[in-house]
């Protein structure tokens, strides 16, 4: 069966192209922990939760390709007192301006900053920068969260 709207918990509506409605069997306890799970999360229904595991899914396969575009927020804390870092991270995001969209700072306390940096551009490249980065001595704490510029 095909359907060409949905609807949310907000009674909002949209058209989602053909949607088809498929089964699947799973254990007692299995679909159990899921409900529990997505009852946790607001999940309105688990169609809506089964479309965004496959959808991270399908990105995570994505982005095993170094050259798939993408869009990334590295997440730094740093002592800002340390010689000289300041300057290389400065000096490493002018050197990648064309993926660079922002960045912020933020000071935490009298010696740690929180820098926010939001890029986009190829997986290998974002890896690559955030690595450079992650590395230098007086960074304490680094993340890096990878996306898909398209919402794979």
């Amino acid at each position: 069966m095909e359907y060409n709207s949905v609807e949310n918990a907000f009674g909002e509506s949209w058209n989602m192209g053909k949607i088809e409605r498929v089964g699947i069997s799973l254990e007692q306890e299995l679909l159990a922990k899921f409900d529990a799970l997505i009852e946790k999360q607001g999940y309105p229904n688990r169609s809506e939760a089964v479309r965004d595991l496959i959808r991270a899914r399908l990105e995570q396969e994505y982005l095993a390709d170094p050259s798939s575009d993408a869009v990334a927020a590295i997440l730094l804390i740093y002592d800002h007192h340390l010689t000289g870092l300041t300057t290389k991270l400065t000096h490493l995001q002018h050197s990648h301006l064309l993926h660079i969209i922002t960045t912020t700072h933020v000071h935490l306390d009298h010696h740690n900053c929180l820098e926010v940096i939001i890029l986009k551009g190829k997986v290998r490249e974002i890896q690559s920068l955030a690595d450079r980065m992650t590395s230098l001595k007086g960074v304490k704490l680094s993340r890096v969260n990878i996306m898909s510029a398209t919402g794979a």
